[in-house]
């Protein structure tokens, strides 16, 4: 039968002293073996290439429905953020990230239990020291640390803070992907209106010539037309019938991959022909203000994401740093100890131990040295695909601007085209009614017509999608872009989310 003894006042001194000890050991873990963080040089020039600055509105603050503004777009964005599944497993890997950061942040903190414990044992006579049986008990109740590692050395602070850039990583990619998702939409939303428009143009023609074919079977019939002539008309006819279900399929295709990007069916009614005035203004997107490149490294949710996991691999080099220095660990109790449960809590029963341990690596076989190697090549890593992030946007904004400038100019000069086309189509059939050409430049003239018409459509597309382009590599609307729903964990911060600040 085991008894306490009643605490002495040696026992209190020991008391008195060690606790102040012990939270000197709490505070312990401030000291960080991370090399100081510094943002690696952006290897971008100055400014853009000459002619490529423009003005307008802010891409980063500027939100996407102020930029779409057409609201049948606006509902198949809408719908596509909520039911898309890249976003959904975006947003499932920031709450994954969001919790292994909770993970590795409770080990910087003590695990206290309360335990209560209850042994009754008999020990026979020969075994005894006293030559009789022995039946007793052991009852205990407290308050324990069970082996908290003290981060003197700050190795858990750095795992920490490492999962924290993660998390934070994870949450700005989940950005970049919403502001990717958006663009697609878009995007795949006005090529679908191209192919509306293109297949509105298409069958107009074909049914233009079909009503040619009438007239020129009529002709026939009573010797005014030859065979010749006739087979000329029917070229046509089926040239524009075959145009009209090619384009049919396109658009199928392309509603396809729209409704593959919001995760369910699109709603969306076929485009009625619009007028002069609404035809232009459908083709037109604000004015974008592009900045210095420099502006990038703010704006951009990818380069904030590279910049985290670069501070995240900063950071596991001062764990593997610390990995070389003495482990502190302390298991600790206190409470009350008693062998019957009515004097368990009598004043005199208290009970408390106190057993700090310390282990110093002095051969590992060159694991702890490997490690440390490992987070440096990692950290090298991170500073290579940082880099690469902030070329790859450089690259995709002058990109965008540099086919935004040119697609402008060969729209102009393709409607210039058109309208020569539309005059040649006209001037060549009154030639042929007045017998002073062969039907052959007619039909020359009818299939440039229809080319050029479809050409005009095709490039303004293309310039859309060239702005569309710009506003996702300047990082549009990153400031509002909305927050991931977060885990219910009071070990995150709440400015957990926020881009970095410098």
């Amino acid at each position: 039968t085991w008894t306490p003894a009643t605490t002495s006042s040696v026992e209190r001194m020991l008391i008195s002293r060690l606790l102040p000890l012990a939270g000197a050991l709490l505070l312990a873990g401030c000291a960080s073996m991370a090399p100081s963080y510094e943002r690696p040089a952006a290897p971008l020039p100055a400014q853009y290439g000459a002619g490529l600055a423009a003005t307008g509105a802010d891409a980063a603050a500027l939100d996407w429905r102020g930029y779409f503004t057409d609201p049948a777009l606006q509902r198949l964005i809408e719908q596509a953020l909520a039911h898309n599944h890249d976003q959904r497993v975006a947003v499932l890997r920031v709450q994954e990230a969001q919790a292994a950061y909770g993970v590795q942040r409770s080990a910087r903190y003590p695990t206290l239990g309360l335990s209560a414990e209850a042994a009754r044992a008999r020990t026979p006579a020969d075994l005894s020291l006293t030559g009789s049986a022995v039946t007793g008990s052991q009852l205990q109740a407290g308050l324990g640390i069970s082996n908290w590692e003290i981060d003197f050395w700050g190795r858990i602070a750095s795992l920490s803070e490492a999962a924290k850039q993660s998390f934070l990583a994870t949450d700005a990619a989940r950005r970049a992907t919403t502001l990717s998702l958006i663009a697609q939409v878009a995007d795949t939303y006005l090529g679908l209106r191209e192919l509306d428009e293109r297949l509105r143009l298409a069958q107009g023609s074909a049914a233009s010539q079909r009503e040619s074919l009438r007239i020129f079977t009529r002709r026939f019939d009573v010797g005014s037309a030859s065979r010749l002539e006739l087979t000329q008309v029917q070229t046509l006819v089926t040239q524009a019938d075959s145009l009209v279900v090619q384009i049919q399929q396109q658009r199928d295709q392309q509603a396809h991959a729209l409704d593959l990007l919001l995760g369910s069916p699109a709603e969306l009614p076929p485009m009625p022909a619009p007028a002069p005035a609404q035809a232009e203004a459908a083709w037109q997107l604000p004015p974008l203000q592009v900045g210095l490149p420099s502006e990038l490294l703010l704006q951009r949710p990818d380069i904030v994401a590279a910049e985290h996991q670069l501070r995240s691999a900063n950071a596991q080099i001062g764990a593997a740093r610390a990995a070389f220095f003495p482990s502190i660990r302390l298991t600790a109790f206190g409470g009350t100890a008693s062998n019957e449960l009515d004097g368990l809590f009598k004043g005199a029963n208290r009970a408390w131990s106190f057993a700090p341990s310390l282990s110093l690596p002095i051969f590992d076989g060159g694991r702890n040295q490997a490690n440390l190697d490992l987070a440096e090549v990692r950290r090298n890593l991170a500073v290579a695909q940082y880099e690469q992030a902030v070329q790859t946007a450089f690259r995709e904004v002058a990109d965008a601007l540099s086919a935004r400038r040119w697609l402008a100019k060969q729209v102009q000069v393709q409607g210039e085209a058109l309208t020569v086309q539309q005059e040649r189509a006209r001037l060549s059939r009154l030639a042929y009614d007045n017998g002073a050409t062969s039907f052959l430049d007619v039909l020359d003239a009818e299939r440039s017509l229809i080319s050029a018409a479809q050409q005009l459509v095709q490039t303004r597309r293309a310039l859309l999608a060239s702005q569309v382009a710009l506003y996702r590599a300047l990082g549009g609307g990153a400031q509002a872009l909305p927050d991931a729903p977060l885990l219910a964990s009071p070990t995150v911060p709440a400015s957990a989310a926020a881009p970095i600040t410098h």
